[in-house]
């Protein structure tokens, strides 16, 4: 298979993307220990390093770490079980299995909206940060006086975008490889910087750092910290379901999603914050030299940046296929190299603003979190209460009237309105841009109940708009399993 393939049934040597037709058992590629492997390499880059400084930012260490295990946790929990479980079991991509819960046209619009967005907003970040990375070390090394903002950074982003790309043209097969190697080696990075820490820092001093620019009130630091933390969690959704169909089990896909992301991120952001606090800086490639040493920090500095590489790779892959998929006809013929490369347009137009994202990262990861999670809960409901685990498969592919998901006008009104109300919820109760929050976000915070409005939301509407008048395929859901009991 060519890599020119964005869609097919299996994937070859070099082949491209494995597309949104249903993958049988002998074509999937990855074990257990493989997407361990591609989660630890998604996980522990320049941004896992990144969210514990930024954390650091509102709470000292042991509040921080609390935070980043609750936030992480809740978010990584209804991420996982409303991108993963499904896709693992029928073998379909993601945004494909979505038609039941928004409609064709419904994903199409979440796609080029929402996914789209958060995607191309992360690969950005992911790439300044590769050049931020560089020019540091450049400065250490070789004397030059590059600032965070300067031309450097964007042609070392550029570059990034460049190796990215080619590595996600070729496909799931090499993005695994690559990750095969990175994987390890960021074990031990990370477990080098943990012996760092250990040595070169006083535990009492560790302890009593304060945070770097709190607000006054400790409560709202808390919260402010958790929502992040499960923003980081949930931001996860666009990535994991189309991977995890890749896997040979259920075992070796959810297990490996939920320990391999919560464990590696949670390392690297608790080595993030704790150099944080102890340097005052929470940049990480600001810290990470003078954290390690001229000639080992450089060298640790620049492996993490190249895993940034292997990071993007592997999260644009399901974004594409998504865009392909949501397009319809239109991008269909287009080649699997020449899709990737125009996904890639708009990070390296925000490359030439390395400031932008760095200035604004929690706003966007909480601003993504504020729609990710109504949608994460819109997609349980529907999986797991309306559907009980029931997919018609071929369905999925029938056309219009032909197909039990078929929806007038191509939009399930009732996940669109779910994901509406939940991210209303969310902004009315923490509004991440101008950061005025209620009193009741000090207690739940805004991911979590916001994913719950949108779960229940979607409960109702589906019950009144489509399952009363036999629209969208419940009702045969329900007879399957009352079938079979």
């Amino acid at each position: 298979m060519s890599t020119d393939q964005g869609q097919g049934e299996a994937t070859g040597e070099n082949g491209g993307s494995l597309g949104s037709l249903p993958l049988l058992r002998g074509e999937r590629i990855w074990n257990g220990a493989d997407f361990t492997g591609v989660n630890i390499s998604l996980a522990i880059a320049t941004w896992a390093f990144l969210v514990g400084g930024s954390t650091a930012l509102l709470v000292g260490f042991q509040q921080g770490i609390a935070a980043m295990v609750i936030g992480n946790a809740i978010g990584l929990g209804f991420m996982i079980l409303a991108s993963v479980v499904a896709s693992q079991r029928y073998g379909v991509e993601q945004y494909t299995i979505l038609r039941p819960v928004f409609g064709l046209v419904g994903v199409g619009i979440l796609v080029f909206t929402v996914i789209l967005i958060t995607e191309m907003g992360w690969s950005s970040l992911l790439a300044i940060m590769v050049g931020r990375a560089v020019t540091q070390v450049s400065n250490s090394t070789f004397g030059t006086d590059f600032g965070p903002e300067s031309l450097m950074v964007t042609f070392f982003a550029l570059v990034a975008i460049a190796i990215s790309w080619w590595i996600l043209s070729r496909g799931p097969v090499t993005i695994g490889r690559f990750n095969k190697f990175i994987a390890p080696g960021l074990i031990v990075v990370t477990v080098a910087l943990m012996v760092f820490l250990v040595i070169n820092t006083s535990w009492d001093t560790l302890f009593s750092a304060a945070p770097l620019a709190p607000f006054e009130d400790d409560r709202l630091n808390f919260a402010l910290a958790v929502e992040f933390n499960a923003g980081v969690g949930v931001s996860w959704y666009p990535v994991m379901g189309s991977l995890a169909r890749l896997t040979k089990t259920p075992k070796a896909a959810l297990w490996p999603s939920y320990t391999g992301l919560l464990g590696a991120t949670l390392i690297a952001q608790i080595v993030g914050m704790a150099a944080a606090l102890t340097l005052g800086d929470s940049d990480p490639t600001v810290w990470m030299l003078p954290f390690g040493g001229p000639i080992l920090g450089a060298f640790i500095l620049l492996f993490i940046a190249f895993a940034n590489i292997t990071s993007t790779s592997s999260i644009v892959y399901s974004t594409v296929l998504a865009i392909r998929q949501a397009s319809g006809n239109l991008l269909a013929r287009v080649r699997w190299a020449w899709l990737c490369a125009g996904f890639f347009v708009l990070p390296a137009i925000l490359a030439f603003f390395p400031g932008f994202m760095y200035l604004r990262f929690m706003t966007f990861v909480t601003l993504s979190g504020a729609f990710l999670a109504p949608m994460c809960g819109a997609i349980i409901a529907d999986y797991f209460v309306l559907r009980r685990q029931r997919v018609a498969l071929e369905h999925l592919y029938r056309h219009r009237g032909e197909s039990h998901y078929h929806f007038s006008g191509g939009i399930n009104w009732a996940g669109l309105g779910a994901v509406a109300a939940g991210a209303i919820f969310y902004l009315m109760i923490y509004n991440p841009v101008t950061l005025t929050t209620q009193p009741v976000f000090g207690y739940i915070t805004a991911s979590f109940p916001s994913a719950i409005v949108g779960a229940v939301v979607y409960y109702v509407l589906a019950k009144v708009l489509y399952v009363r008048s036999g629209v969208g395929g419940y009702a045969a859901a329900a007879e399957k399993v009352e079938g079979r009991a």
